[in-house]
């Protein structure tokens, strides 16, 4: 399919990043070549979401010290960019909410490049935009094409399609909202059988053809939960979260209280 003809996205991974790990960062790309490969699809960018300190989740660091390490972990990251109006308002906001601002926002920029007269300057609108809403200590800034439409899709676990099915947990219009006008793109692990909780849901299984899942066959159990526990125990991390990420920790001596540690689930984050 030529490249005129594909349906252009932006994958948007909302979660604490407490820390963030290397896994976090392979689920991008699992999920951009999944989408490449389909022949439908091109990836423009990725945005990385944190949750609001106002959240409360226990043993969850400030935004300023979550999002200082995304920015390291993605400081030479062609395509993913951290963005943190998710994490700047002061309590939890709904994850629909957050998908419909992503999209508003890119929206507005794509119908500025639009009435823009000059190539250069809708390279210039596109990159002041965006970096008016993401955090840098650097100056590379990855580069996106906004000149026509993009469609946000939420970027997540398995765990979080199933967390679909608690009771209470979600409401069914904002599942009907992310599922049928976003659409999501679930990274799966072995074991798991997210086709049949699908198929016995009649909410999802309403929306399936908006619903991509990527298998992981590479085996990686890596969370941010046993990340906090292997610091709090002196225990080596390197190789599972970016190198820069570690000695960010070490300066600013971060996860050494017994209190970080949480082994609940955050049904309402979709990475941890």
């Amino acid at each position: 399919m030529n490249t005129q003809n594909k349906s252009r996205v932006v994958l948007l991974a909302c979660g604490s990043f407490n820390p963030i790990t290397n896994m976090h960062l392979r689920m991008f790309e699992l999920a951009r070549d999944f989408l490449h490969n389909s022949g439908m699809y091109e990836v423009v960018g990725g945005i990385i979401s944190p949750v609001s300190d106002g959240y409360g989740k226990a043993g969850l660091i400030t935004s300023k010290h979550r999002c200082a390490m995304v920015e390291r972990a993605i400081q030479t990251n062609e395509w993913i960019r951290l963005d943190t109006w998710e994490c700047d308002q002061p309590t939890w906001t709904e994850t629909a909410k957050v998908l419909h601002h992503h999209q508003n926002f890119l929206d507005s920029i794509v119908n500025s490049n639009k009435s823009s007269s000059s190539l250069n300057k809708k390279q210039k609108l596109d990159y002041d935009q965006i970096n008016a809403n993401t955090v840098r200590t650097t100056n590379y800034m990855p580069m996106w094409d906004l000149s026509n439409f993009v469609q946000v899709k939420l970027l997540c676990g398995a765990d979080l399609l199933e967390s679909f099915g608690v009771l209470n947990l979600w409401k069914d219009e904002d599942i009907a909202d992310i599922v049928g006008n976003f659409g999501l793109v679930v990274i799966t692990r072995e074991g798991s059988n997210p086709q049949r909780f699908i198929y016995e849901s009649d909410l999802l299984t309403k929306y399936q053809n908006n619903i991509y899942l990527v298998t992981e066959w590479i085996t990686n159990d890596v969370s941010s939960t046993r990340i906090r526990r292997a610091l709090m125990r002196g225990e080596s991390v390197k190789y599972l979260v970016q190198d820069s990420v570690i000695q960010y920790i070490k300066e600013h001596k971060l996860y050494q209280a017994l209190d970080m540690l949480t082994d609940e689930i955050d049904w309402t984050t979709f990475v941890d």
